[in-house]
């Protein structure tokens, strides 16, 4: 019998690895949660329309990398490849955006059929953050901040560069789109294959190739700020200001650009060089279009989006993960002889007094040696000792298993006590 694997490219997530990513994602919710941004939630999957009508049926995602089927009733469904789309809908369904602002983040999983790679993955997952109805650089300004703070309290803010550039309006960019391709018509059997696609599908991504030689052809090609409206240019213009003011540096990418017509004005990427070549670490931009090309009212819109494995790699690279992240047990409560349903008793009412404990009760039987074997490899710093001696006083022996200290035996108020002494945190759970 053929042994049961995960899909290539989706992948568990072990007990050993999840206190680094309860504390990334803690640590967003808790920025998030600052900035009084509120989450919401919806679903994994979607109707597969959701994402044609917003990506772009000529783009890779849609053409190449949805997982696409058809449910029972032969409706097309898709895994969500991606939140902004989802997040529209949820809103414009429940009557969230006509003359309302919202400030919103996410969290989950996105799901993309590509070749699998270290920071790449078929299921992967992100933190995304949508705000609607604001037109200022201001807010523009305060999503940058938000993705700043994020970088920051992660400690990775100095391996991180801002990458900035401004799409203009849809006739700018229009007027752009046919400046780009009279000039790349002229070279287009030096163009990468892929560019060379994208000369008539979707000019723009040219900008943003990974071949060299089409890089070399760029250097010659207009650039995207020379094209910009009025308007455009003095929100970006603006946004600088702002930065400047604030002390968040950003470099502007006159390269830096969105493949999607829906997007326009701001567009940024936080940028590493600390991965190789998964370099992006948080993506977004200005999305005015998108609410009304999905059917409801013009809505002014910005958005970011994080991968959280490529974020954790990079705080894996740059060993800014606090010690101790994989501990889950402080105190292991050994119960030797016929004491177990007294032990279980004590443990709920350790659990009652200090609700942020962690403590593991030993269940299924074994010598006072193979408890304390066990107590040793939990990586508990306490071990609390019930035999029927004790149980029969009502008192707990207290080993202390990574210090010299001498062994207590005292009252479980006294163990409480002891407790809160040694983990003050526990005293304001």
């Amino acid at each position: 019998m053929k042994k049961l694997q995960a899909i290539r490219g989706m992948n568990d997530l072990l007990p050993d690895d999840s206190g680094q990513w309860q504390y990334l994602e803690n640590t967003l919710k808790r920025i998030l949660q600052q900035y009084s941004y509120r989450e919401i939630r919806f679903p994994i999957l979607e109707n597969t329309e959701l994402f044609k009508r917003s990506i772009g049926e000529v783009t890779d995602i849609v053409e190449k990398e949805m997982y696409t089927f058809d449910d029972r009733n032969g409706d097309s469904l898709t895994l969500r490849p991606e939140g902004t789309a989802s997040c529209v809908r949820a809103c414009e369904q429940h009557g969230l955006l006509y003359n309302q602002t919202q400030r919103l983040w996410y969290m989950g999983p996105m799901f993309r059929h590509e070749r699998p790679q270290k920071g790449r993955y078929r299921q992967f997952h992100q933190v995304g953050v949508e705000v609607f109805g604001m037109t200022g650089p201001d807010i523009d300004a305060e999503v940058l901040l938000l993705s700043a703070r994020i970088l920051r309290e992660l400690g990775v803010a100095d391996k991180v560069t801002l990458q900035l550039n401004s799409l203009g309006s849809a006739e700018a960019r229009a007027n752009y789109k046919s400046a780009l391709v009279d000039y790349l018509s002229q070279y287009k059997d030096q163009l990468d294959e892929d560019s060379q696609r994208r000369l008539t599908s979707n000019p723009l991504r040219i900008l943003d190739s990974k071949s060299p030689d089409t890089q070399k052809l760029l250097n010659g090609a207009p650039m995207l700020l020379d094209h910009l409206d009025d308007e455009s240019r003095e929100h970006f213009q603006r946004l600088q200001d702002i930065l400047n003011t604030a002390g968040v540096p950003f470099e502007v990418n006159p390269r830096l650009v969105r493949g999607l017509d829906y997007y326009g004005k701001t567009a940024f990427e936080w940028v590493t060089d600390a991965l190789g070549a998964q370099g992006t670490i948080c993506a977004g931009g200005r999305y005015d279009g998108l609410v009304e090309q999905l059917g409801g009212k013009p809505t002014p819109a910005i958005g970011f989006g994080i991968g959280l494995e490529r974020l954790l790699l990079l705080l894996q690279a740059t060993e800014q993960l606090p010690e101790g992240l994989d501990r889950h047990t402080q105190v292991y409560l050994v119960a030797v002889g016929e004491v177990q349903s007294t032990a279980l008793s004590l443990a709920e009412q350790l659990r009652d007094a200090l609700p942020g404990l962690q403590l593991l009760s030993h269940c299924g039987g074994g010598s006072f040696k193979s408890q304390m074997k066990k107590a040793d490899k939990s990586g508990a710093e306490v071990a609390l000792i019930l035999g029927e001696d004790e149980a029969q006083s009502g008192l707990l022996g207290v080993k202390y298993l990574r210090e010299e200290q001498p062994q207590e035996t005292l009252s479980v108020p006294e163990v409480a006590d002891r407790l809160r002494s040694r983990w003050p945190a526990l005293r304001t759970q």
